[in-house]
């Protein structure tokens, strides 16, 4: 029976001895653990977030080592460049970003990922902190559609945009809503498409629609979805057909011709109505004539020189004119005789008669 007790005395020895050996739990770690750590999913945007570790005794930079696994595995991996082609094992800033560039894919976005990061100081490491597990499908952000861009049509808009990201067809797809509205008028919302465009009909020609797109992901094996977010607002204007053009060339070019007749009617009534007053506006003033302002410029010129002077010769051409009468049968022979003499310059008449 005293083996026993001897038995359970090696035994505590052994166990004191175990835990004088193990160091104390404060210098296992010696920095201070990250703190605040956010998964940044967006569209296909993969990123992991911290806040950075403060030292007040040490002006040493601090690095970070990020670690992931799947939920299948009980082994963390290093974020490195040989399996994510990422470098996240001595990062100096505060963010992992694993999709950093268009060649980036991330992890695969059907999987449940695990993240956990450290803080180090050449041989001082922090706690590990682990980061709320993703699958990027189920908790990733849905952004509007992008490059969207609008051809106007006869009462129609035909509206073109792509995916917010490239998803594969078997394990998930996009579906499309479009809200639109006349300008200041009521909203209306379509059915959900998978093209990637659509035509809006039924629209009132030469008006101004606006109209916001937003894409929904939904998951293709599975009863989930992720609603996305509106787009910014665009507005355009529809055209008309043909027969509606010409219908409003004919109206534009009947109201010109209306409002001309009127214009024309109003003026001609207004000038027959005030005849007098439009001849004295449009009557020319009396004028000086050129010989009394040639002598108003010289007044040394004697007016009477300056009238005979612009005096016509012709005036004086006759002395004096006799009426003489004939008999019928003999007016037009004289008449003609007249005409001769009185085109002979050296003709004189003769006054009086026999």
């Amino acid at each position: 029976m005293r083996p026993l007790p001897l038995l359970l005395l090696l035994l505590l020895l052994l166990f004191s001895g175990c835990d004088a050996a193990a160091p104390p739990a404060d210098t296992l770690f010696q920095l201070p653990a990250p703190r605040n750590l956010k998964v940044h999913l967006y569209n296909a945007q993969q990123a992991l977030s911290w806040e950075p570790v403060s030292l007040h005794n040490d002006t040493r930079p601090v690095v970070y080592q990020v670690q992931y696994k799947y939920s299948t595995s009980s082994t963390w991996y290093d974020v490195n460049k040989k399996d994510s082609r990422v470098d996240c094992t001595n990062l100096t800033g505060t963010e992992c970003n694993f999709t950093a560039n268009s060649l980036l894919e991330g992890f695969p976005r059907h999987f449940n990922i695990s993240l956990r990061v450290r803080a180090k100081l050449g041989d001082l490491v922090s706690a590990w902190v682990k980061a709320p597990w993703f699958e990027h499908y189920r908790n990733a952000t849905i952004g509007p559609p992008e490059d969207i861009w609008v051809t106007p049509e006869e009462g129609s808009l035909i509206i073109r945009f792509s995916s917010p990201f490239d998803v594969p067809a078997s394990v998930a797809f996009f579906l499309y809503y479009v809200y639109y509205w006349e300008k200041a008028g009521i909203k209306q919302v379509t059915r959900p498409f998978r093209s990637n465009f659509i035509t809006l009909n039924d629209l009132k020609p030469l008006r101004v629609y606006c109209f916001q797109v937003k894409a929904e992901l939904f998951l293709a094996k599975e009863n989930i979805s992720r609603p996305g977010h509106l787009s910014n607002i665009s507005c355009s204007e529809t055209t008309v057909d043909a027969s509606t053009k010409l219908q409003q060339v004919i109206l534009i070019s009947m109201g010109t011709f209306l409002l001309l007749s009127v214009v024309v009617g109003a003026c001609l009534f207004l000038v027959l109505k005030y005849r007098g007053l439009v001849k004295y506006w449009f009557h020319s003033p009396p004028s000086i004539p050129s010989q009394i302002e040639e002598y108003l410029k010289d007044p040394a010129q004697p007016i009477l020189d300056a009238l005979d002077k612009d005096s016509s010769p012709k005036d004086d051409a006759w002395d004096s004119v006799s009426v003489v009468s004939f008999p019928e049968n003999k007016q037009e022979d004289i008449r003609q005789s007249t005409l001769n003499q009185s085109t002979d310059p050296s003709h004189q008449p003769v006054e009086g008669g026999p």
